[in-house]
């Protein structure tokens, strides 16, 4: 594809994602599909001749288009917000069109300053001291790695330039909520500590995490000779956006001398608002801190925000120093290779800056303020009705409800719920996702696209109550 018919083609492009947000909420939200269905449809081998861009298109509506689940549609309330503001989708596609990549500063110097640009821009949004540097990684899973492994390397004395944890005399372990997201887990097993060696902390009625449990399970570790290496706060968890009480949690690790991590990749956006910064009151004792803006605070996947407080540290742990990617700069500039996993990176800063200037923060506070008064509204009408219990406090923008007609629990309730949940997705009105709590089934209503407004929160609990009820 040459320069012009890449001109036609991303006119063309341009027009068809226009007319598809214009037109999302005429869609159902999605429709069943049958794994395996879309696949059937496309060629089972690769083409050998080149096909014009038209008929690309048209095979994505034919076959893609129909099987896509709408994020953007103001009825989908499963998940999480996952908004993309169309000016930060345009960053998106000015990175990719651009097409240059930061390995180091003078691989990219515009790369490099306008992330360390943005991500200070952030940091003041969200109240944080200038004590924090930030980087951008892709995921919340990435950034939870991320700091696990730099715990990991504190507590070992930077072990890694050793034997690693092979080397050590005793194991290390993290801790976690039991209501932490299933990343944490994963990025402490992906870093070596062993499923043996994470602990889950026991949680309160509003299902934050115990600090006087989590004390009991920091004092039986180091006597039965172990390591306590980490903490992993959540500030916002999936299922219930639930806080964990930073303040008690930092003196902890303080006493014992353990990292720190505040998973608030959610929940996070949401402390541009100072009225929320309650929530995650001593956050500024953390080690470490992720949040996700491609989730509620509108920036197109994938963009999440990782802080640390010791930048020195995140680099001795991270970098990597090939004689091919020295420069003369390397004294003087950031190389954002050494703050993270990867050694290539996207240019991801500009659709977050693309979102921040379009939008700028006073009209994104008023969306998320617009979020939170939806779903108080939604949690007060449930409350208000028979039969229908919300089962969490509303922290955020996520209602957990559960109908309990007469004569139905345990596993009953469980198959009710369930088939109730199925049976909206199905219908393609709404979109919701069922979880447990407390071991019995529940289902979140997640507040918070971009172009949901009061009338599709009406609109939903109308639809959760036919579904339930019928």
């Amino acid at each position: 594809m040459n320069t012009e018919e890449f001109r036609r083609a991303g006119h063309r492009l341009i027009d068809w994602i226009a007319d598809y947000r214009a037109q999302v909420e005429s869609q159902p939200v999605s429709v069943p599909i049958e794994p395996g269905s879309l696949r059937a449809q496309l060629p089972a081998e690769p083409p050998e001749q080149p096909a014009p861009f038209e008929a690309l298109l048209a095979d994505f509506e034919r076959v893609l288009a129909p099987a896509l689940v709408h994020w953007q549609h103001p009825s989908f309330h499963g998940y999480f917000p996952s908004n993309a503001e169309l000016s930060s989708v345009l960053g998106d596609l000015l990175s990719t069109g651009v097409g240059s990549l930061g390995l180091a500063w003078q691989s990219n110097p515009a790369l490099t300053e306008l992330e360390d640009l943005t991500l200070d821009w952030m940091r003041r949004a969200l109240g944080l001291s200038d004590a924090w540097r930030g980087v951008i990684q892709d995921t919340a899973s990435t950034s939870t790695l991320v700091a696990l492994v730099c715990a990991r390397e504190r507590t070992t004395q930077y072990g890694l330039a050793r034997g690693g944890l092979q080397a050590e005399q005793a194991p290390l372990v993290v801790y976690v909520s039991q209501h932490s997201h299933s990343s944490v887990e994963k990025a402490a097993l992906v870093a070596g500590f062993g499923r043996e060696n994470v602990r889950a902390i026991a949680v309160d009625e509003n299902f934050a995490l115990r600090p006087e449990e989590l004390a009991r399970a920091l004092r039986a570790d180091r006597a039965a000779g172990r390591i306590p290496c980490a903490i992993v706060a959540t500030s916002g968890t999936t299922t219930t956006t639930a806080f964990d009480p930073l303040e008690p949690l930092a003196q902890l690790a303080r006493e014992h001398g353990v990292w720190l991590h505040v998973d608030a990749a959610m929940a996070g956006s949401g402390m541009i608002l100072p009225e929320l910064r309650a929530l995650w009151s001593g956050v500024e004792g953390a080690d470490s801190l992720v949040l996700n803006p491609h989730k509620w605070l509108g920036v197109a996947f994938d963009c999440s925000l990782y802080y640390v407080r010791d930048g020195e540290h995140l680099v001795r742990v991270m970098s990597t120093r090939p004689s091919y990617l020295a420069t003369a700069f390397d004294e003087r500039a950031r190389n954002l290779r050494d703050w993270g996993i990867p050694l290539g990176r996207r240019f991801r800063a500009l659709k977050l800056w693309f979102l921040l200037r379009d939008q700028g923060l006073e009209q994104l506070r008023a969306r998320l303020r617009r979020d939170l008064a939806h779903a108080q509204w939604l949690a007060e009408t449930v409350r208000a009705t028979p039969q229908w219990r919300v089962l969490a406090p509303v922290a955020l923008q996520t209602v957990c409800v559960r109908h309990e007609p007469p004569g139905l629990a345990g596993e009953a309730l469980d198959a009710h719920t369930q088939r109730w949940a199925e049976a909206l997705n199905r219908s393609g009105r709404a979109y919701v996702t069922p979880a447990t709590l407390d071991g019995r089934w529940m289902v979140r209503l997640s507040i918070g696209a971009l172009a949901t407004e009061r009338e599709h929160v009406e609109a939903l609990w109308r639809n959760v109550r036919a579904a339930a009820e019928s």
